[in-house]
């Protein structure tokens, strides 16, 4: 009885190790960011036909780009793992603890790489596939080695990798780009920067003290703060062409200019009254902006398809 005890009791701690190594590596992935990502990215494939996605595109092409983006999250942490030690933000990941080791970190990134490439390329199309590597590299490599220390303007330049998941759902569906697509890769190109600066006017010090260059440690908050008001008045115009251009109807456009009120609303305040905790507050409610954006997009698409489709029916 004591030995079938025992056994129960290495089991249990060898189920618990299993589970917590498992987390460590979801962790990797950056699992908030990834989600997002896949959300633009079905709206993109959902926005490209007036009909349903076909459920084998959905599933797959859905799989492939989130396998990219998480293997793209995971090299990112790679990359960044001595900045990520000192940061407070950050010094809790899998890398900085050693909870998971560089090269296994490595070989996972890789895996889901070559799992999404796989994917892609042989059950969607070979556009999206290298589109998805293209974006993948551009985060992984071209952002997080390069920009990301060199220039103050790193998250405008390398926000293009960020802003492709639309794209890509569409090209998915379609097998081509199309100026509908681009515009939505327009709307989270413009959204990237007053919602990174947002987070790095709360974190300056932090990004200073690795030496990243971020707009706040390099021009100061004020400036700073200007330009979140500029690009959120930029944001603002375009995420109101999908209206002007006919891809969306009226409904998306009294969400999109509510919304936009809200984010103006918030970096206004931001520059008249500087605090950590409004920053913080206007950090997250882009985030909110986003998906409630894109989430309009998706329900004003279907409500004039079944429109259209009623009009069909009884002409």
């Amino acid at each position: 009885m004591a030995n079938t005890a025992e056994g129960d009791k290495l089991d249990r701690a060898g189920a618990a190790g299993f589970s917590a190594t498992l987390r460590e590596y979801y962790q990797l992935t950056k699992p908030r960011v990834v989600g997002l990502i896949i959300f633009t990215a079905v709206v993109g494939m959902f926005l490209s036909t007036p009909g349903m996605v076909g459920l084998d595109v959905l599933l797959l092409g859905t799989l492939g780009i989130g396998l990219a983006a998480a293997s793209g999250a995971a090299m990112n942490q790679i990359l960044d793992s001595d900045a990520d030690r000192v940061m407070k933000r950050t010094r809790h990941r899998p890398l900085p603890t050693g909870k998971v080791n560089a090269m296994a970190a490595m070989i996972f990134a890789c895996i889901l790489s070559m799992a999404s490439m796989l994917i892609l390329a042989t059950w969607i199309n070979t556009l999206t596939a290298v589109l998805t590597f293209a974006s993948m590299v551009g985060y992984a490599v071209i952002y997080t080695v390069f920009l990301k220390r060199a220039t103050p303007q790193n998250i405008v330049i390398g926000g293009a990798a960020g802003a492709m998941p639309p794209v890509l759902g569409w090209t998915a569906v379609t097998g081509e780009v199309s100026s509908d697509a681009l515009l939505l890769f327009l709307i989270i190109f413009c959204w990237t920067p007053p919602h990174f600066w947002a987070l790095a006017l709360y974190r300056e010090k932090e990004y200073a003290s690795v030496g990243i260059p971020m707009l706040p440690v390099t021009h100061g908050r004020r400036f700073t703060q200007l330009y979140i008001v500029c690009y959120t008045l930029l944001l603002a115009a375009v995420s109101i062409m999908p209206y002007a251009t006919q891809m969306s109807g009226l409904p998306y456009l009294l969400g999109a200019l509510v919304l936009n009120a809200y984010f103006i609303g918030y970096a206004v305040a931001l520059y008249r009254n500087y605090s950590d905790q409004l920053s913080r507050k206007t950090f997250f409610f882009s985030i909110q902006y986003l998906a409630l954006l894109f989430a309009l997009m998706l329900v004003d698409h279907y409500r004039v398809s079944i429109y259209g489709l009623i009009d069909v029916l009884l002409g």
